[in-house]
């Protein structure tokens, strides 16, 4: 096992330990929900034991670093003032969009991760964990009404958006979001394939949902909700749409790019639904105030327990959030100049092959 695996390790187990014990030993858990059926004192304290958790996760990784190294570079490089810089940005970005399209606009997508998973890519796993933990405890109880987190849900769920900036950074670390232009139509159809096999899993899960709720696409729709009618119908709009935007930017691009981030979009909205299904449904009963809510009621309506309706609530939205969130960060990795992005502690990893020498 390498050094850096091993801090990693040490960390995840220090982290759920101390999450663990907390939660069994000082969680409190049995406040009185509020007019919305949110316990607000449970999702307090769940907010503060996973910040502990994460803060002595962290603690552990860079004593771990210190005593192989007698340095913290690993953690340094990633902190460079670019970085310093962005991170306020992309929390108000967080803060805004979440806000507008969750609270306000009642989508059932969030949307509030852009900013987290764009530091995450550009400068590391740490940079995009602390920023998108930052924004939700700032969005929960530092900004003042109306511009508040819905009864403060994203202070609870901060441990989720500490998790997609990790990933974020891991996703830039592997070079996942590096452009591969000019590709042969063999690798492209590959990559496309790959892709809508992933999305058209999701899909099916999707469609399988809505179908056990007894959703038709044709035939006799006199005993449909019409809750499930319309959802089953603008998923499957919205699949058609995302499939032929996929393979317009797969082909007429020749960016085989547009697979990988299919891939890690949905992939990082599964790690996320499967985190915050059991804090929604534990801690707000499925209310969070988001425009999520409809669709828990919906599954519920349909004979769901309030845990199968939040996994299958998180497993439908989250995946499509998050490719949807993996590709504005591509669009606007896109936009940037390559000097711009290169300057960053993972810019090597976001451009093309060979170009980090030519920028110097």
């Amino acid at each position: 096992m390498s050094q850096r695996w091993l801090r990693i390790l040490a960390a995840i187990v220090a982290f759920a330990i101390v999450a663990y014990f907390g939660i069994v030993l000082f969680g409190t858990f049995n406040g009185t929900p509020d007019q919305n059926g949110v316990n607000r004192t449970g999702a307090n304290s769940f907010a503060l034991i996973l910040a502990i958790a994460a803060g002595v996760g962290f603690v552990v990784y860079a004593l771990i670093e210190y005593l192989q190294t007698r340095r913290l570079d690993s953690i340094a490089r990633q902190f460079d003032t670019r970085t310093i810089v962005l991170m306020p940005l992309a929390i108000a970005i967080n803060i805004v969009l979440g806000q507008t399209v969750g609270a306000a606009l009642k989508i059932p997508i969030y949307l509030d991760s852009i900013g987290t998973i764009l530091v995450g890519v550009l400068a590391g796993p740490i940079p995009g964990a602390l920023t998108g933990f930052l924004a939700n405890i700032i969005w929960s109880y530092l900004i003042p009404p109306p511009f508040q987190s819905p009864s403060n849900a994203a202070a609870a769920f901060a441990i989720v958006a500490a998790v997609i900036g990790l990933l974020a950074g891991a996703v830039g670390r592997l070079g996942w979001m590096r452009p591969r232009p000019d590709r042969s139509v063999g690798e492209l159809l590959l990559g496309g394939i790959v892709a809508v096999a992933v999305v058209g899993l999701m899909v099916f899960y999707a469609y399988t949902r809505f179908y056990g709720g007894g959703f038709a696409f044709f035939g006799d729709t006199s005993k449909i909700e019409l809750v499930f009618f319309l959802l089953g119908w603008i998923v499957a709009l919205i699949f058609v749409a995302a499939l032929v935007g996929f393979l317009a930017l797969l082909f007429l691009r020749r960016d085989l790019t547009v697979a990988y981030v299919v891939v890690a979009g949905v992939g990082t909205g599964i790690v996320a639904a499967l985190i915050s299904a059991p804090i929604a449904a534990n801690v707000f009963s499925g209310v969070t105030g988001a425009g999520t809510d409809f669709l828990v009621a919906a599954f519920r309506s349909a004979g769901s327990s309030i845990q199968q309706a939040t996994f299958q609530q998180g497993l439908l939205s989250d995946p499509v959030d998050k490719l949807v969130t993996f590709f504005t960060v591509y669009l606007i990795l896109n936009a940037m100049a390559r000097r711009t992005k290169a300057r960053f502690p993972q810019g090597e990893r976001l451009i093309e092959t060979g170009e980090a020498e030519a920028l110097g």
